[in-house]
């Protein structure tokens, strides 16, 4: 299946006229043909060999995975080519079904405008074989190939799928099931080069975006006992006697209590989600050059964290001084110094306000900017990849901390650390934990402290490290830790005041609620394009599922 990232109708209609870069992220292309051979295995296993051909839609994205669903979780032996060259294959699986692999095109990625196939080959996937419903003398092998959503593919597909049976199987004993919607009744049959008998469905006019389910029966003697697979026996009679009163109190207590309770548990854990959903669309690989800032949004930290690590930047880059704690006054320069990201530039004017419900709707409307800015740059990047690339830098700058000798490695981590640190849920214990001993604080601690400016710089300070560079001073490592939370709770107490009541203010515009439905009837019986749905009459089922990303 390949990976995709929807771009909304109306940001194409505006972009009509211009060489769009949001257009051009968006997937489509035709699957021209796809012929699929499915080998069933005399130790009741199947193998599988695909051929995709694709066409790549000249203002396509580029085709550089491409995401193969498999009925089990349990398949080895993967490989891919295209045109006889090698490529990788990724356990990135993100096609719907749970169960697969990701094709790595690499250097092989078929370009705009351009086309290639792609031959993808699995050598043994297990728990595939049922027993017959008819026949308890017969196996049933049910099988659906791979699909793509329709979001994506254009035009039709030239489909075949040809069924190898086991060895030994004799022309007069396998047996097919009824055909697809759209194929012949009757398979072509014949005998394969190895000699096995083979079924062959086909439909040039076919689509590359519906799941086709094909199934034939074989006498079980071919494979061993062992391979069919039967689900448990249940005494459903006794099960259903023994559930029935538990159910009706179960029910009646999950209605008058059950209900209140997890709707309000629902609803307040999404007022606290502000993030667009759009950014749950997983795009693939990792979005780099993010500040620790927007770490901070796109990790859904708490936002009185997210403004302390924005007032800690803006001090840095001497743009603002803190005057006093209590009550939080922040005295911004008369000239922005260059360098200020926007985010920063509209913290500051928040502060130019006299008034504290002024500032706290300003402030509003920086995190809505904020977290619209970073759910941009996070279309076409996997949200959980990018997650994990910066807890690694956070873990790394932890590590720097911990490894500090010198008062310069110290005042280095400062510098340039401090707020990565921050992206830490237990920065709190972890930052008490961590800092023992007294640290060297950098020239603009004082602007952030003003206890600490009130300080002298000599003499009355306590230190135990030998060496203090001129102009330097050191504080308690138990002083600093305490310091920056402090800085936390102060945002949330005098700023924005209660943090849940700001969060969901915000969230009511980034992440609002959906509409309630005229009719209060939800949708049931479908299945969406990139589903699967394994519920084969007379032989359970083993449906290769993808579709809905890339």
């Amino acid at each position: 299946m390949l990976k995709r990232i929807l771009t909304p109708l109306f940001v194409l209609i505006l972009a009509f006229s211009m060489v769009s870069n949001v257009s051009a992220q968006s997937y489509s292309f035709s699957l021209d043909r796809e012929i699929v051979n499915v080998f069933w295995n005399a130790d009741g296993t199947m193998a599988l060999d695909y051929q995709f051909t694709f066409t790549n839609s000249p203002g396509g994205h580029v085709i550089d995975f491409v995401d193969v669903g498999v009925p089990t979780g349990q398949f080895s032996e993967t490989s891919a080519d295209m045109n006889g060259s090698s490529l990788s294959i990724s356990s990135d699986f993100q096609g719907e079904g749970g169960s697969g692999f990701s094709v790595d095109m690499g250097a092989y990625a078929i370009q705009p405008g351009e086309s290639g196939i792609v031959h993808v080959v699995i050598g043994r996937v297990e728990d595939v074989l049922y027993k017959d419903d008819n026949d308890e003398a017969y196996a049933s092998a049910v099988f659906s190939p791979n699909w793509f959503g329709s979001q994506f593919v254009n035009g039709v597909t030239d489909l075949s799928v040809t069924y190898h049976m086991p060895p030994g199987v004799q022309p007069g004993e396998p047996r097919w099931h009824e055909a697809p919607s759209g194929f012949p009744a009757e398979p072509q049959t014949g005998i394969d080069s190895a000699g096995r008998v083979f079924y062959t469905w086909s439909n040039p006019s076919a689509s590359g975006s519906t799941q086709y389910y094909f199934g034939a029966s074989f006498p079980k003697s071919y494979v061993p006992e062992g391979a069919i697979v039967t689900p448990p026996p249940f005494d459903f009679a006794a099960l259903i006697g023994s559930l029935v009163p538990m159910l009706f109190c179960g029910i009646f207590a999950f209605m008058f209590v059950g209900m209140p309770i997890l709707g309000v548990i629902q609803g307040n854990r999404r007022k606290m989600q502000y993030l667009p959903p759009k950014v749950s669309i997983e795009g693939h690989g990792i979005k780099r050059g993010l500040t620790a800032v927007e770490a901070a949004i796109l990790m859904e930290q708490s936002l009185d964290k997210v403004m302390t690590m924005i007032l800690f930047g803006v001090v840095k880059k001497g743009a603002a001084e803190v005057v006093t704690r209590e009550p939080l006054k922040v005295s911004v320069s008369k000239e922005k110094p260059a360098g200020l990201h926007e985010y920063e530039s509209n913290f500051l004017d928040a502060f130019k306000e006299k008034d504290v419900a002024q500032q706290r709707r300003v402030l509003q409307t920086m995190t809505v900017s904020l977290i619209k800015s970073v759910s941009e740059k996070m279309k076409g990047f996997s949200r959980k990849e990018t997650i994990e690339y910066y807890k690694r830098i956070m873990e790394t700058a932890w590590e720097q901390v911990q490894k500090a000798n010198t008062p310069e490695m110290q005042m280095a981590f400062f510098d340039q650390q401090l707020e990565w640190t921050m992206l830490d849920k237990e920065y709190d214990d972890r930052s008490r934990r961590v800092f023992q001993r007294p640290v060297y604080v950098p020239m603009w601690w004082g602007s952030y402290d003003p206890i600490y400016r009130s300080r002298p710089t000599s003499g009355g300070l306590p230190s135990s490290m030998p060496g203090q560079p001129s102009g330097r001073a050191s504080l308690p490592g138990a002083d600093f830790a305490a310091s920056v939370v402090t800085g936390v709770q102060t945002f949330s107490q005098k700023v924005i005041g209660n943090v849940n009541t700001f969060t969901q203010k915000v969230t009511g515009v980034t992440n609002p609620p959906p509409k309630p439905t005229s009719s209060g009837k939800s949708g049931g019986g479908g299945r969406s394009s990139g589903g699967c749905a394994c519920a084969c009459a007379c032989a359970g089922c083993a449906c290769a599922c993808a579709g809905g990303g890339r």
